[in-house]
């Protein structure tokens, strides 16, 4: 809405208007926004919460200080639906497919969180939502996630192979937005020009409808997932959506889950996602950069810019709710926080075409999972072997693991952040070693 209005007086020539027209001065305008939004609004929400004795029905693990946690309130998703959203609708362009996506998603797998809570806290039901109904609004969201990827005309890259980066004489340029250009000196600017044509705008630049992503540590670092259907004989790829959409499906549902089994210590959940919201919105911007994408070799995507605004907004989401849940949490998130940023986290990957990085970038998310795989399946064999269970962690996920072995909780959740922060920081490395 506030872009809408700057622009609009920026025709008029009011002063300072024009500075809502870079994506750099929006987004740290969303970051501190939301970081304000979460604080304040969470005080307030959390009040609400203890004040309708909204708590948390805990089920006694033997875990240490867990019964202690016993009535703290929950359902603090919404603090963090909040602090996303309003500075999205302030602050960002809504004609923007991906933007209107990721509100989408936000609310859908919110609501879908809440309708979990809801029946955990007031249907006193401790089992919550059955998981078929849950995979089933996963599978939904993945479903239009990839049919808009696949299909709207706004989902395109700018292939690399057709610009190439040149210094010229400002007076050349024609317009570029902060999003396109870089200065680099008094005089000259870097931009993409096809070799060896005159300096032309990102626009100029042809753009491709492709389902192209990034592949980490390879040189030509991109796979097309129509190679699936090329190999069958499918020369033109039309019918790679055929594999493209349950892949985006999976994703989806696989990081969404996994951020939602993290989501089991003061703090764990939010700091983590906050490391990998911070990685993911270097990534958005540079990849809507046509500057440092052409420099990193990678696929431009126009418009793509504006995730930057959003992202930024999750990251003082995150940080912001992390005030009020870092250990003794004050407030839990639930299901309506934990599925919503797993969620956020993996379409954001897939509309900036990185969704192969999600491994090593949601290292600590794809740990998790992998923990409660192996602990359920190896109990299950040997029950059917040995006539008893066994297991491989003392508990899981892993970071109860830890716990029962004495560890404290605090000091658990500062590590994973850590090692989340060497994840990123090893999956932004990957833009440069191939």
């Amino acid at each position: 809405m506030l872009y809408y209005l700057f622009k609009w007086l920026d025709k008029l020539n009011f002063p300072g208007a024009q500075v809502f027209q870079y994506i750099s001065f929006r987004a740290a305008c969303a970051f501190i926004l939301s970081l304000v939004v979460s604080m304040v609004f969470g005080k307030w929400m959390i009040n609400k919460l203890r004040k309708k004795q909204i708590g948390e029905s805990i089920r006694d693990l033997g875990l240490p200080g867990q019964m202690e946690k016993k009535g703290t309130p929950t359902m603090g998703g919404i603090i963090i639906i909040a602090a996303i959203l309003i500075p999205v609708l302030l602050l960002n362009r809504l004609d923007n497919v991906y933007i209107l996506l990721m509100i989408f998603t936000t609310l859908w797998l919110g609501a879908l969180g809440f309708a979990d809570d809801y029946i955990k806290v007031f249907k006193k039901n401790k089992e919550g939502l059955h998981p078929k109904a849950k995979l089933a609004g996963q599978v939904i969201l993945g479903l239009v996630v990839g049919i808009v990827m696949y299909f709207h005309p706004a989902a395109v890259i700018k292939e690399k192979s057709d610009i190439t980066v040149k210094s010229v004489p400002t007076d050349e340029l024609l317009t570029m937005s902060d999003e396109n250009a870089s200065p680099l000196a008094n005089d000259t600017l870097k931009v993409v020009v096809p070799t060896p044509h005159k300096a032309v705008t990102p626009d100029e630049v042809p753009a491709v409808h492709s389902t192209k992503t990034t592949i980490p540590f390879v040189k030509n670092n991109e796979f097309d997932y129509a190679w699936f259907t090329k190999w069958l004989g499918d020369e033109d790829g039309r019918w790679s959506f055929l594999f493209y959409i349950p892949i985006i499906i999976f994703i989806i549902a696989a990081v969404s889950n996994g951020a939602n089994l993290t989501d089991g210590l003061d703090g764990l959940a939010t700091g983590t996602s906050a490391t990998v919201a911070i990685g993911l919105a270097i990534l958005a911007y540079v990849s809507g950069n046509i500057v440092f994408a052409n420099y990193l070799n990678i696929m431009y995507i126009p418009n793509i810019g504006e995730l930057v605004i959003y992202i930024a907004a999750l990251v003082g989401a995150c940080i912001g709710f992390y005030w009020w849940n870092c250990f003794p949490a004050q407030v839990f998130m639930g299901d309506t926080g934990s599925l919503a940023l797993g969620g956020i986290i993996a379409v954001s990957c897939v509309i900036i075409r990185k969704e192969l990085l999600i491994p090593l970038l949601c290292g600590v998310f794809l740990i998790q999972s992998i923990s409660v795989i192996m602990q359920v399946s190896y109990f299950k064999y040997t029950k059917k072997r040995y006539g008893e269970g066994r297991r491989i962690f003392l508990m899981s996920p892993l970071h109860h693991h830890y716990q029962q072995k004495g560890i404290h909780e605090s000091k658990i959740v500062q590590r994973f952040i850590v090692v989340s922060i060497l994840l990123v920081v090893l999956t932004l490395v990957t833009l440069k070693l191939r």
